[in-house]
């Protein structure tokens, strides 16, 4: 970190004095550096930084070789339309932390073609490539997805383990970690199906910060239900330190996020940590100098996190009656803000933002034994920690909180049951009167649990399906083979969902066109009942796959040991004491 502050100071000193060092007399014909130039200029700036001057010609030097690559790379590019790439490298295989990996490529290449290269010259089995925190599609040329000459991206490594399928040989050359995110993504969209409706059948519901269930549109309900899967995934693998494979789950989370409304975003902080925990793991990836959407998000987090809270957290107050447990967030938000300004070359910003987080730490840094007693009295240490922060280190108010909360929760579970008990009553009684629990459920689901309207709706649905039945199932597939989709996908998606066009454009979307062979063959009136059944079981295992790296308390993501922060926090402050007399 210390070389990219130095070169940030060094190129805002060259830029405010107008020096080209690619130009004589710093740089001669030859590209050769003017020495006497060079080291004049280096004797020059290093009292003003209090630097040696060896050091500070050094940096200058590759400032100027960077330069002049520059120029030579813009005129290759325009002669013969080859590009210049910056990768930055996972850790374990660049050389050293001062020579910057390029890649001359033309731009209108496959990306598979970039990916290949990178692979065998790196040795590196399965990688991804990151720019400006997009994954790019190897299906699609590089200047397609926006990369350009002298684009910076970031190479992901991705785990042999997310690569691998249980499938044949000839398909398992073709499978990437998308596995992964395809099972994380059809559990959730399983889940984000579900209304409740059932006992015994895991659902997801969307609450605000008292717990009290939000009513939200069900297409953005169901991006939002993805996303916060995505996210909980990816929040899980970043607790096991696997950065690489955390930080694909987070962009496809974000991916999600994009799709809910804006009015949304803005009453939600999830979107807020979520911006957060990218950059946390560009941090721990060293990848911060490689991206410049760092910054952008912090900027996303800290304004998402004023509208939720408000300007002094007086509505986060309001809600929760205390703020001292969301302190993290801003404590972790302004080191990794106080990063990104050292990165810069602007120390000035850097330690202002340092002093906020080292203020934020003393609060939020526990005293050990008054966590013991709170442990003593039989509350866990998730509760002991966010008790004492949410109370200010007060030890009894913290033990009458945590007591309070979980009085709290359990009321809350206990209406849960009795509205999904009293739900589970109407819908047995809709079932004695001949319709089928499915479509029960369904009903009294668009209802809003009004039980007159619910058998309205069924008594219309009956009627009007019994009516048009034999005529519109070939008008349906009609429809949606004008839509583009191929006979065989619209006739399986019209059965799988009893029929409906609607739904059954919304599967194939969902699937992107393509359903697989196990949805293909299943079909209510098959003969072979065992497919359901299997499918069924298909599902409650991704159900419970997914449901494992959900954390069954909702304030988990404020549970930080600032374990990582106070590493960094002494990292920054190491840095920051070289020229702490002077500021550039």
């Amino acid at each position: 970190m210390s070389d990219q502050n130095l070169e940030a100071k060094l190129k805002q000193m060259l830029k405010q004095e107008k020096i080209q060092l690619w130009n004589p007399p710093f740089s001669e014909d030859s590209s050769e550096p003017g020495h006497q130039h060079m080291k004049e200029l280096a004797e020059r700036f290093s009292p003003l930084l209090c630097l040696q001057v060896e050091e500070v010609g050094g940096a200058l030097e590759g400032i100027r070789q960077q330069a002049v690559n520059r120029g030579k790379g813009n005129k290759t590019f325009r002669e013969t339309k080859v590009a210049t790439l910056e990768l930055l490298l996972p850790r374990d295989t660049r050389k050293d932390d001062k020579t910057k990996s390029l890649l001359e490529t033309r731009l209108d290449v496959l990306v598979q073609e970039v990916v290949d290269r990178i692979g065998e010259e790196y040795g590196l089995k399965y990688i991804k490539l990151i720019l400006n925190g997009k994954t790019l599609s190897v299906d699609q040329s590089l200047d397609q997805q926006g990369v350009k000459n002298h684009s910076k991206m970031m190479v992901l490594k991705v785990s042999d383990a997310e690569w691998k399928l249980q499938l044949s040989e000839e398909e398992e050359k073709k499978k990437n970690q998308k596995e992964s995110l395809q099972r994380t993504q059809k559990g959730f969209q399983i889940l984000s199906e579900r209304d409740g409706s059932e006992d015994s059948s895991p659902f997801l519901e969307i609450a605000d910060q008292r717990g009290n269930p939000l009513k939200i549109p069900p297409q953005e309900k169901k991006a939002l239900i993805l996303a916060m899967g995505f996210h909980e995934k990816g929040r899980s693998l970043m607790k096991k330190k696997q950065f690489d494979n955390a930080l694909c789950h987070l962009l496809q989370a974000d991916q999600q996020f994009s799709r809910c409304g804006s009015a949304l975003l803005a009453s939600v902080d999830n979107f807020a940590v979520l911006q957060l925990d990218v950059v946390w793991c560009y941090r721990a990836l060293e990848a911060l100098s490689c991206l410049d959407d760092g910054r952008s998000r912090l900027q996303i987090a800290e304004d998402c996190f004023l509208r939720c809270y408000g300007e002094r957290q007086q509505r986060l107050l309001m809600i929760k009656g205390n703020t001292g447990r969301e302190e993290v967030l801003f404590l972790r938000l302004h080191l990794l803000q106080s990063l990104l300004s050292y990165i810069e070359g602007n120390d000035a910003q850097a330690r202002h933002q340092l002093s906020k987080v080292e203020a934020l730490y003393s609060r939020l840094c526990l005293d050990s034994e008054k966590m013991d007693q709170l442990m003593s009295l039989g509350f866990t240490e998730r509760e002991a920690r966010l008790g004492l922060r949410a109370c200010e280190g007060d030890l009894q108010e913290a033990a009458v909180h945590i007591s309070n909360q979980r009085q709290e929760r359990e009321e809350l579970k206990q209406r849960e049951r009795k509205r999904r008990s009293r739900r589970s009553e109407v819908i047995s009684t809709l079932t004695e009167l001949g319709f089928s629990r499915t479509d029960a459920a369904r009903a009294l689901h668009h209802a809003d649990g009004d039980v007159d309207q619910a058998y309205g709706i069924l008594l219309d649905s009956s009627g009007s399906a019994q009516a048009t039945n034999n005529n519109n199932t070939e008008g349906c597939v009609e429809q949606l083979l004008y839509l583009g989709f191929q006979r065989d996908v619209s006739e399986a998606a019209l059965r799988l969902t009893g029929g409906d066009v609607q739904s059954a454009t919304q599967l194939l979307l969902d699937n992107q066109g393509v359903l697989s062979p196990e949805l293909m063959a299943e079909s209510p009136s098959s003969e072979e009942p065992s497919t359901s059944s299997s499918n069924s079981t298909e599902d409650s295992e991704l159900v419970n796959e997914v449901l494992e790296d959900i954390s069954r308390h909702e304030e988990d993501y404020l549970d930080l040991t600032l374990e990582e922060e106070s590493e960094l926090i002494t990292t920054m402050k190491t840095y920051l004491s070289r020229g702490h007399t002077h500021t550039v």
